[in-house]
């Protein structure tokens, strides 16, 4: 249980260490710098989206769950980091964005474009704006509903945070699917874990909030079973920016010794 030792570190990737003058940090630079963060007496870097992105919301509006932005650098670019920051005795964990994606994202614009296609319910879509009524609006500065209409598809899709990152549908065994190959995808690279962003809205059910439902919880825990079997002392830390009541039932059963998320933040603190 290295994670319960650590000291952990936050990297944003675009304001720590720019290696060729184009005004933007990046992951050459990060690794340049690696040094420096095992002075400080760093465990543990964690790196917030660094990921393919149109970039309304600082990353967290994902296009493409496999693919370095190209003004940090690119795949082979992560893996020199990663690698030289094992040799240092340093672990790496990235955010992960598992409840929506950009409206940029192929599968949204495939999605749209073609009801009846592989994609059509990655997302999810309705003819009226009616349902889910008891879930709240998370950014109501900037948002009047959950629903948004799309003038394409002529439906309207549904999204917890800003209108262009749409959710995805959870209840499609695809994107399921889709989401642990990607989590997969960076621990093959050598990733030590994920932060999990926005957990607690992957589900919709009628007459709830669409928070911390239990369908939420059971898809989290096969993303940890999973993990567990293929990438032992992987850490996976739950982003759920709830009260503490609700936040501990994010470390699974404790009966079975935790079968979720190994850490979660505490957002009163």
């Amino acid at each position: 249980d290295w994670f319960k030792r650590a000291v952990f570190y936050e990297v944003l990737v675009r304001s720590f260490q720019d290696s060729n003058g184009d005004g933007v940090g990046d992951l050459k630079g990060l690794t340049a710098k690696l040094d420096y963060l095992q002075w400080l007496g760093v465990d543990c870097l964690w790196l917030p989206p660094f990921f393919k992105s149109p970039l309304r919301d600082g990353g967290y509006d994902v296009s493409d769950y496999t693919a370095v932005l190209p003004e940090f650098g690119d795949l082979a670019d992560f893996v020199e980091f990663v690698d030289a920051a094992h040799q240092r005795g340093m672990r790496v964990i990235i955010d992960f964005v598992m409840n929506h994606t950009s409206d940029q994202h192929p599968w949204f614009q495939e999605s749209r474009r073609n009801p009846d296609g592989p994609y059509g319910d990655y997302y999810v879509w309705a003819d009226d704006d009616k349902q889910f009524q008891d879930a709240r609006i998370i950014f109501v500065d900037t948002e009047a509903s959950n629903w948004t209409y799309d003038p394409v598809r002529k439906q309207y899709y549904w999204h917890r945070f800003f209108s262009h990152q749409p959710d995805l549908n959870y209840e499609n065994p695809a994107v399921q699917e889709e989401m642990i190959s990607a989590l997969k995808f960076w621990l093959d690279l050598g990733i030590d874990g994920f932060r999990l962003d926005a957990v607690p809205y992957l589900y919709q059910e009628e007459g709830t909030n669409c928070e911390n439902l239990p369908a939420t919880h059971d898809f989290l825990k096969r993303v940890r079973k999973e993990i567990d079997a293929q990438y032992p002392d992987t850490v996976v830390l739950a982003e759920a920016n709830q009260w503490p009541e609700d936040v501990v039932d994010y470390f699974g059963d404790y009966a079975a010794g935790g079968d979720e998320c190994h850490m979660a933040f505490h957002f009163p603190v």
